[in-house]
């Protein structure tokens, strides 16, 4: 399939959401949902105005915007703070698309408003369709928080201008308004200043009584009520205004105009895009302080509904705000029907309160806007973030500064992207180290101040093998084999390597190369079912043999007893790692040449453990001579066997009979190879191998003797 997330049978899920959302609703939720929606309603009502102006759009088609898109997206959304209508940043973006095809004011500019956004929400909605919602998860945390931070300052900022009352155009860079907030100071309108404040001191001290009473509304209704007695407007102090009249009307759309389609394509997949992002990032905010789960193909669906409908019902296109989201949040909002009831106010009040917009005072609004902007900063989880990882805390400061200096879209652009690298960063190098066992042998563990085994190395690999991480991971182990040359055979760990590719695949297969090139061998363990399927695939498993990979349990004790060299162990190195080399005898003199772990056993023919057992009862009986240490021989050993250590053979090899066989035996045949190898480069051609050794002889319930 094309897109292997496409189920057909969830697409209609999709659009039943007001269905479940009105189903599984409480009564308890109508009181919270209710004010919350009043509350955030007020202030959209003017936002809706002021970003249409922004836009270059006339102020009713963003009140029909701020009718249509909280209605639709709360419906068809699954955020339950999540707020869609009117934005700045999407204004603005809107206006740098719609003046290349149109000038501001006139009938085409407003009718490519309207087709741009039927054309963002169709957009959206095949992304949501499509299940790409999974998108929105290279967003890191990080990001929101330092994006959540950012917005927070940049809306406690720009509605200082309204806070004070000054005279200077909004600008969205926070240079600018700062300059002007300087430049202006001298010019604060103190009558606004203290209503603003007044109205900031009265929701925090209602708050404080109780966090369910309604203290933002009652407050904004207060201040209303203290404009219309004093008649405050007189002293200066600035209100909402008029709002025009009327119902949403339908549009009357060019969609059969392909070139201006074609003209407006390029911008609307870039907002489509930017808008998504802003939007589930918003959400993801608040869920995150919330516990709520989202669900990021049911928020692309939304946003597309919304876009969709505003243009047809007159609108331009939406996208999601991150105050009055906050507001939302802040007054305790239970469900997406605190959205619903926004939409609902503003309609209502085009309809039957237009004329009451004259007492809302614009400074009271902004007093809430600033408390809504302090709470979107979250000083206990930025303090985390700053003292976790520094790839986090340097993605947040980034995100931090990119939101405070840039269009809010590159900022979340900017946070995105440098998620997604350190995301390849991450993955493309990961850990790559050895590990030996615990001081009680239960656990493998990096501990690089411990002696390694001078034979076998054991490697963890943290993370994936695909094409971004094999050239770290190839490195890393060709690093460890040549600090460690005596390791001629590797364990791989593999329980951490979730993903490979046949770039991974290649990579091991050089691993194999280089290892057998030098007498060793490589072995695999713990290797996850999926990652096991592409090696059969490809024929990594039949190339490394299917008995190289072995189970997490045994695999040391496989590797000590069939595959490692005990004499290396006890004639070369001190070093006991494992719980299994523990009891190896200490040498009585050092060999003093180097042993190899290439032994021709091919070369010296071996003898069965029964097949010794009978002819040891016959006549001519063969000689046998252990080769192992003392200590190992007063344990157990053959008998009529004589103790002869390898060490001794190898200095001085004594006159040995040719007329009956000699027959070598040790610990597990590694020992007894050597022996008769030596024997048979000193002339004698009648010696033969016990196979198994010791551990052969045992395991067939024969006869041991004991000292």
């Amino acid at each position: 399939m094309i897109f292997p997330n496409l189920k057909l049978r969830a697409i209609p899920a999709l659009f039943y959401r007001p269905v479940t959302l009105l189903h599984t609703y409480q009564r308890s939720y109508i009181r919270s949902d209710l004010l919350a929606g009043l509350t955030v309603g007020v202030i959209l009502l003017p936002q809706g105005i002021a970003f249409a102006l922004v836009a270059g759009l006339p102020p009713e088609t963003g009140l029909y915007a701020a009718i249509v898109a909280p209605i639709v997206a709360a419906l068809w959304g699954s955020s339950n703070y999540l707020h869609t209508g009117p934005t700045n940043s999407a204004s603005i973006l809107v206006f740098s698309v719609l003046v290349t095809v149109a000038l501001p004011g006139t009938v085409d500019y407003l009718a490519a408003a309207g087709l741009l956004a039927i054309l963002i929400g169709i957009l959206r909605l095949i992304m949501g369709l499509l299940r790409l919602g999974m998108l929105v998860t290279f967003v890191s945390d990080s990001v929101i928080v330092g994006f959540t931070a950012g917005a927070g300052v940049l809306i406690s900022v720009g509605e200082l201008r309204h806070l004070l009352r000054l005279d200077f155009p909004a600008s969205p860079s926070l240079r600018v308004t700062i300059a002007n907030l300087v430049n202006n100071a001298a010019q604060t309108h103190w009558l606004s200043l203290a209503m603003g404040i007044g109205t900031i001191l009265g929701i925090v001290i209602l708050q404080k009584i109780s966090r369910r009473f309604p203290g933002t509304l009652v407050m904004i209704g207060v201040a209303s009520l203290l404009v219309w007695v004093f008649d405050l407007q007189q002293a200066g102090l600035r209100v909402l205004g008029e709002l025009p009249q009327g119902l949403p009307p339908v549009a009357h759309l060019p969609l059969l105009d392909l070139e201006l389609i074609g003209q407006l394509s390029t911008g609307a997949l870039a907002l489509a895009i930017i808008g998504l992002v802003e939007a589930t990032a918003i959400a993801r905010v608040f869920a995150s302080q919330t516990g709520q789960r989202l669900d990021s193909n049911q928020e692309f669906v939304g946003q597309g509904l919304a876009s969709i409908a505003c243009g047809i019902f007159s609108g331009y296109p939406p996208s999601g705000s991150f105050n009055r989201s906050a507001v939302s949040y802040y007054v305790h909002a239970q469900t997406p029907l605190a959205s619903v009831v926004s939409g609902v106010f503003v309609l209502l009040a085009m309809v039957f309160l237009a004329p009451l917009g004259i007492y809302v005072p614009r400074a009271a609004l902004a007093g809430v806007l600033l408390l809504s902007a302090y709470g979107m900063v979250n000083w206990s989880e930025v303090r985390r973030i700053w003292y976790s990882a520094r790839g986090d805390a340097l993605i947040m400061l980034v995100t931090i500064g990119a939101t405070l200096f840039f269009p809010l879209q590159f900022a979340i652009l900017t946070g995105i992207l440098m998620s997604l690298g350190y995301y390849i960063l991450k993955t493309s190098t990961p850990r790559v180290h050895s590990v030996v066992p615990d001081n009680n042998f239960r656990h493998l563990v990096h501990q690089p101040e411990k002696p390694v085994c001078p034979q076998l190395g054991i490697i963890d690999i943290l993370g994936d093998l695909y094409f971004g991480a094999v050239g770290h991971v190839e490195e890393a182990i060709y690093e460890h084999q040549a600090r460690y040359p005596g390791q001629r055979f590797l364990l791989l760990r593999m329980q951490n390597v979730i993903n490979c590719d046949i770039s991974g695949i290649h990579t091991l297969e050089g691993i194999v190369r280089a290892y057998r090139e030098q007498g060793g061998d490589i072995y695999i363990t713990r290797v996850r079912s999926s990652v096991f399927q592409l090696m059969h695939a490809t024929g990594f498993d039949r190339m490394l043999g299917t008995d190289h990979f072995l189970h997490e349990d045994t695999a040391i004790e496989y590797l000590f007893y069939k595959v490692l060299d005990p004499a290396i162990c006890i004639y070369e190195s001190n070093v006991r790692v494992f719980r299994e080399c523990q009891n190896l005898p200490r040498p009585l003199q050092s060999l003093a040449i180097p042993l190899y772990t290439d032994i021709p056993t091919e070369q010296v023919p071996s003898i069965t453990p029964h097949q010794l057992w009978h002819q040891l009862h016959q006549q001519p009986t063969p000689l046998v001579i252990d080769v192992r240490e003392p200590r190992e021989y007063k344990q157990g050993h053959i008998p009529q066997a004589h103790l002869l250590p390898l060490p001794r053979l190898w200095a001085d090899t004594p006159a040995l009979p040719t007329e009956r066989p000699v027959v070598f035996v040790c610990r597990g045949g590694r020992r007894s190879s050597r022996a008769a190898s030596l024997l048979q480069t000193r002339g004698y051609t009648n010696v033969l191998v016990l196979q198994g050794g010791m551990l052969a002889w045992e395991a067939a319930d024969l006869i041991t003797a004991v000292e």
